[in-house]
């Protein structure tokens, strides 16, 4: 694919978002990356919170945590750029313990990944013995290596509800695990410092974490109640990592393939993303009839440190490597392969 015809489609699509100088240096960019990708037998994996201009370009594959996980699980690919977070790409070296997987960045953390360790797992597995443990993708591999169930947002009250126990774990989000209790009828216990219980009249127990999304935690009520007065009519969609209050507030609650699905096929006159701001643009770049609201949006530091320039250095010096030692990659392996078995 040439640079001009690179420029040209992203011009359609992001004239309204990107500067047209910097649409052309980006174009520059995704030509060659397009070419290394070929050269090196590579899959580019693009999560639905990238920048436009790498969104729209480089990736083989985009999609949330989930459908990323089914793709790195499937590839045939010897290298895996995964244009994400530090948690994603250790899943997809989980999965592909021969493949080289790079991740853009070295400092693509998650705060909410780095809210538990291995050993708060442990010390809330002997606290509740026999529980099964479930942890959110959205964890580092030493914590998956210690649960019995991964999940994402997409199917986390499907995994939690496969589970025939009185008592599970669900960690580490605590407005997941909230919004999760409340679908599937179930009670929360907070493990941290003072137990908050939440749902006291749900048959069966989940306890959750104190863990929190630096993004999601940011939207509140007032976001919901602004937008519903500026915009009559407005359809306001929030991510399960948003709080209980907020999630209820909205008209939709789900992933984020889930959200981009609903506006798709709504005809709502404005439309309310309670989750990290990119893709927002993402979604008007492909649905430019659509119109967005920007009063609350939020960047997350983490996925913004990768980029177009970080991809393509990626590739031409091999970094940054992911490395999953063992056994807590065949350990980790077992809880991702047991989400993914879930229909």
């Amino acid at each position: 694919m040439s640079v001009q015809t690179i420029y040209d489609d992203l011009k359609r699509k992001l004239h309204d978002v990107v500067p047209d100088a910097e649409l052309r240096i980006k174009a520059e960019l995704a030509e060659v990356i397009l070419h290394l990708k070929q050269e090196r037998n590579a899959v580019i994996l693009g999560h639905n919170y990238m920048e436009p201009a790498l969104f729209h370009t480089v990736p083989d594959f985009t999609g949330d945590s989930l459908a990323l996980c089914r793709e790195a699980a499937r590839t045939q690919a010897d290298t895996i750029v995964f244009c994400g977070v530090r948690f994603m790409a250790e899943t997809a070296k989980i999965l592909n313990p021969e493949k080289t997987v790079l991740l853009p960045a070295a400092k693509a953390g998650c705060s909410l990944a780095a809210s538990i360790s291995a050993k708060d797992v442990r010390e809330l597995k002997a606290r509740f013995p026999g529980a099964p443990v479930i942890v959110y993708i959205n964890t580092y591999a030493e914590v998956k290596a210690e649960a019995d169930y991964c999940c994402t947002s997409g199917n986390a009250a499907d995994v939690v509800r496969s589970i025939d126990a009185d008592t599970v774990i669900f960690l580490p989000d605590e407005y997941l695990a909230a919004n999760v209790a409340r679908e599937t009828g179930k009670r929360l216990v907070l493990a941290s410092g003072e137990v908050e219980v939440r749902n006291a009249g749900g048959e069966g127990t989940m306890v959750g974490w104190p863990g929190r999304c630096e993004v999601h935690e940011k939207f509140s009520v007032e976001d919901v109640e602004n937008a519903r007065k500026q915009f009559p009519g407005v359809l306001v969609l929030a991510h399960p990592e948003c709080s209980p209050d907020v999630t209820e507030a909205a008209d939709f609650a789900g992933s984020t393939t889930a959200m981009i699905r609903r506006v798709r096929d709504s005809a709502a006159p404005h439309y309310l993303l309670l989750t990290e701001c990119s893709m927002g643009d993402n979604i008007v770049a492909e649905n430019p009839e659509k119109k967005m609201i920007r009063i609350c949006s939020v960047r997350c530091p983490y996925m913004n440190e990768i980029t177009l320039e970080q991809t393509l250095s990626a590739l031409l010096q091999n970094r940054y490597r992911i490395e999953v030692p063992e056994p807590v990659r065949t350990r980790a392996a077992r809880s991702i392969e047991r989400m993914l078995a879930i229909p």
